[in-house]
Parts: structure tokens; sequence; C-alpha cells
């Protein structure tokens, strides 16, 4: 098995950019250090401090101005840690929703588009959704189940991060 060496481009004016919102996190206040968070993540932790809420920062301004891990190193270290792990948990589901993932239904012969997004949101007419059920509701006017009305029944609605 061989890991991808795919390095991006960075220029040296984005990574200083990148450097000092790194080093801005650290003598900012609270109130602003949550601001920041919610403009990245779609929830706030159970129970923050202010180290966990810095390195998850850290990490999302580098994810997103230089790309996260590659989906298959991911898989490829999810597996090496089942397989290894002195801790059995039950297997993982390999039918969850990638990002990037569309999602394409016909109702009323209009066709609706989904996006999967990276944080396990959902992207629809420009909007941005917890749950699929939200927009099947919002589509056909009653209650559905999002995974059922999209086809995608049995897979991971809210994947696990």
């Amino acid at each position: 098995m061989r890991i991808s060496t795919f390095k991006p481009i960075r220029s040296q004016a984005k990574v200083s950019q990148i450097k000092r919102e790194i080093t801005a996190l650290a003598g900012m206040p609270m109130a602003d250090l949550w601001k920041v968070w919610d403009s990245h993540f779609p929830s706030r932790p159970t129970h923050p401090n202010r180290k966990h809420l810095e390195s998850r920062l850290v990490y999302r301004l580098q994810e997103v101005a230089f790309g996260g891990v590659p989906i298959a190193t991911k898989s490829l270290l999810a597996e090496f840690g089942e397989r290894l792990s002195k801790i059995k948990t039950g297997t993982r589901r390999s039918n969850a929703l990638l990002p990037g993932t569309t999602l394409l239904r016909e109702f009323d012969g209009e066709e609706h588009k989904v996006i999967v997004l990276a944080d396990g949101r959902y992207e629809f007419d420009g909007q941005i959704y917890k749950s699929l059920s939200g927009i099947a509701r919002l589509i056909t006017g009653t209650s559905w189940s999002g995974p059922l009305f999209f086809g995608v029944k049995g897979v991971n609605e809210k994947r696990k991060s």
C-alpha cells in the first residue's frame, strides 16, 4: 500500500498569513475565540477549554488554507487503527456519505440536488442544513425520513468526526 505524497502549493504569503492568524489565537479573549470557532464549526464542544479550542482552530485554519488529510489516507489510518488497536469497538460503516457526495432526487417533476459537506452538514439551494430530513421536509412540505427520501437508507446520516 502506498500513501500519496501530494503536497499542495503553499505560497510564502499564504503561509505567513496563516501563521499570523494562528499566533493571534493565543492572545484573543474567549469571546473572540468563540466567534472564530462558530465560523468554522457547526456546534460547540460539550466540555470546552481554551487549549482544546485553540488546537482545533489551529488545525482547521491550516486545513482551510492548505487542504485536509486526503480521504484515502484517513481510510488507511482508520483501517490500521481498527486492526492494530487493543481496544475493540464495533466495525465502522463503510457506507458513510463522503464529503462532496451529491444526492439527486426528483420530486413533483423538479430535480433537487444536495451536497454533503466535510463537517457532516448538507448544502441545498445555497443554504446549509444539519440533516437530510430537514431538507426532505422543505421539499415535500411533510415529515419525511431524509435518508429514505434521498435513497440512502442505512447510510450514516450524521457522520462522527
